[in-house]
C-alpha cells in the first residue's frame, strides 16, 4: 500500500508535472483519520496537496521563486467536510437533506438510493413512482419495483437515482469498461492558439480570469481553490435554476457572482462576453446540454483562443452513462463503495463514506488540472480541456486500497477542528468555515472576497491592475 507521498509522485507525474517541484511538499499525518475502510484521508491530502504544488509551481513560472507547501492530513478531511463546518451568525447547517431523499427497498430485494434536494428531481421521482412525496408512499411504491428497472425509468424521467452495486456488478457494467479505457483525468490540446502571456500580480493565480458553470460541490470547490490561489473567479449562475443556499455560501468564499439566464439570447451574449476574456471554463453540464448553447470545448477554443476548459460528468466522458446526471451519493452506490462500507462494518445494506470524497476530490482535481494545462498554455500555446468525473476519482481512491481497522477510527471532535477554522464576514452574516488546507510558505493561501449571494454582481471583469 503506497504512502501519500508516493501517491502524489504518481498523480504529479501522469500530470507531466517537474519531479524536483515534489521535494518542495510536506504531508503530515496518518490514516485512518476518519472512521471508513477506504484511504479517505489520504485521497484528501493528495488532492489539495497536488493543487496546491500546481500552483506553487505557476508562481514560480511568473517570479522565479519557489515556495513549500505542506498539508496535514487531518486539515484536509476537515476541509473535504467544509460544509458541515459553516457557521452563519454561529448557526449550524439546516438539514442536508431532502424529506425523500436516501435509501430505499425495491420489490427484488434491492436498494436505491433517491437524490431529490432539487425539487424538479423530488417531483419527477414522484412521477415515475406515481406517488406523494412522503417516504412512506414512496417505499410501497418502490416494492413494485425491480432496482434496475426504477433505475432505468427514473433517469428517463427527469429523476437522478441510483441501484447499490456491490464493486463486481459495477464491474460487469458497460459503463465500468468503458471507464477503465480512461486514466483517471485527461488533459488534451483542443486547438492551436499562441502562449499567453502570465499577468501582473502577487498570488499564484493573479489576474487570471475563472468563469464557473457549476453548482452544488465539486466545481464549486475547485472554483473557490482557484479563487484561494488569487484567481477573479466569477460565479454564473441563472435566477431560475435552483441552489442549496448552505453550498452557495460554503463553496462561494472569494467568488464574484453574476446571473446569465443562458436559456435566452441576452444570457448566452453575456457568457461570450464574458468567456472572450478568460483563461479558465469550468462547467458541470452534460456533454450535449452545453454543446446545445454554444459553449462546447471547441465553441469555447474559438471564442477565446487559448483557454483551458474543464469539464466535469458523474460517470465519465465515455460509455453509455456519459450524459447521466449524478452526485457523490449516488456515484458511491451505483460503484460499489456503499456495498463495501456496509460489508466491513457487518451491515446488510449501504453504509455512506464519512465525507462526500468523490465531490471534493473531484474538485481539487479538477483546479490542478486547470493549472497544470495553463502552465502548458504558457510554454506551448494552444486551448487545452481537462476532463474529470466522480466515477474516475472513485476508481482511484478503490485503488489506493482499503483499510483493515479503518472503520474502528474516531470520528474528528469538536474541539480537533478549531485549529482550521477561520472568521469572516460575508453577505450573508458573520462566517465560520475552514481555512484552505495546503500551506504555501511564499504565497499563503486565503479569500480576498466574502461570499455573496448569487447574482450579486454585474457580469463584468475586474480590471486588472
Amino acid at each position: 500500500m503506497k504512502i501519500p507521498q508516493d501517491i502524489l509522485t504518481d498523480l504529479w507525474t501522469f500530470a507531466g508535472g517537474d519531479p524536483s517541484a515534489l521535494d518542495a511538499v510536506t504531508l503530515t499525518g496518518k490514516e485512518p483519520i476518519l472512521p471508513s475502510s477506504f484511504r479517505v484521508g489520504a485521497a484528501a491530502q493528495v488532492t489539495i496537496a497536488a493543487a496546491g504544488l500546481a500552483a506553487a509551481e505557476v508562481w514560480k513560472a511568473r517570479s522565479g521563486e519557489g515556495q513549500a507547501v505542506s498539508v496535514d492530513m487531518m486539515h484536509a478531511a476537515v476541509e473535504c467536510r467544509s460544509e458541515r463546518y459553516l457557521r452563519v451568525d454561529d448557526k449550524p447547517p439546516p438539514p442536508a437533506w431532502d424529506a425523500i431523499a436516501g435509501v430505499y427497498n425495491t420489490g427484488d430485494g434491492r436498494f436505491v438510493r433517491l437524490h431529490t434536494n432539487f425539487p424538479h428531481h423530488r417531483d419527477n421521482i414522484c412521477k415515475v413512482l406515481s406517488c406523494k412525496p412522503e417516504r412512506d408512499d414512496v417505499q410501497r411504491a418502490l416494492m413494485q419495483w425491480n432496482g434496475e428497472a426504477f433505475e432505468t425509468a427514473a433517469y428517463a424521467g427527469g429523476g437522478v437515482v441510483s441501484m447499490m452495486r456491490s464493486h463486481d456488478e459495477w464491474m460487469a457494467t458497460p459503463q465500468a469498461q468503458a471507464l477503465e479505457r480512461l486514466p483517471l483525468f485527461t488533459i488534451e490540446k483542443i486547438g492551436e492558439a499562441a502562449p499567453r502571456p502570465w499577468p501582473k500580480g502577487d498570488r499564484p493565480l493573479s489576474g487570471l480570469r475563472v468563469l464557473d458553470l457549476s453548482r452544488v460541490i465539486a466545481g464549486p470547490v475547485a472554483g473557490r481553490t482557484w479563487t484561494a490561489h488569487g484567481a477573479d473567479v466569477m460565479l454564473i449562475s441563472s435566477p431560475n435554476l435552483p441552489s442549496i443556499p448552505w453550498l452557495v455560501i460554503d463553496t462561494g468564499r472569494g467568488k464574484l457572482s453574476s446571473f446569465a439566464d443562458l436559456k435566452t439570447e441576452t444570457g448566452r451574449d453575456t457568457l461570450r462576453a464574458l468567456l472572450a476574456e478568460a483563461d479558465i471554463f469550468s462547467q458541470g453540464y452534460r456533454p450535449h446540454a452545453i454543446a446545445a448553447l454554444g459553449f462546447s470545448p471547441q465553441d469555447a477554443a474559438r471564442i477565446s483562443p487559448g483557454i483551458v476548459y474543464v469539464s466535469l460528468s458523474a460517470y465519465g466522458h465515455a460509455g453509455p452513462w456519459a450524459e447521466r446526471r449524478g452526485f457523490d451519493s449516488l456515484v458511491q452506490t451505483s460503484t460499489g463503495f456503499n456495498h463495501a462500507e456496509g460489508q466491513a462494518a457487518g451491515i446488510a445494506g449501504p453504509k455512506e463514506l464519512p465525507m462526500q470524497i468523490l465531490d471534493h476530490a473531484t474538485g481539487y482535481l479538477m483546479a490542478f488540472g486547470a493549472m497544470m494545462a495553463r502552465l502548458r498554455q504558457a510554454r506551448e500555446g494552444g486551448s487545452w480541456h481537462v476532463q474529470v468525473s466522480l466515477a474516475q476519482t472513485g476508481r482511484w481512491l478503490r485503488d489506493l486500497g482499503q483499510l483493515g481497522e479503518g472503520l474502528a477510527a474516531s470520528d474528528i471532535g469538536a474541539d480537533a477542528i478549531l485549529p482550521f477554522i477561520q472568521q469572516s464576514p460575508s453577505g450573508f452574516g458573520a462566517l465560520q468555515s475552514v481555512r484552505h488546507a495546503a500551506v504555501m510558505s511564499a504565497t499563503p493561501a486565503c479569500w480576498d472576497r466574502p461570499a455573496v449571494p448569487l447574482g450579486s454582481q454585474q457580469p463584468l471583469w475586474p480590471a486588472n491592475k
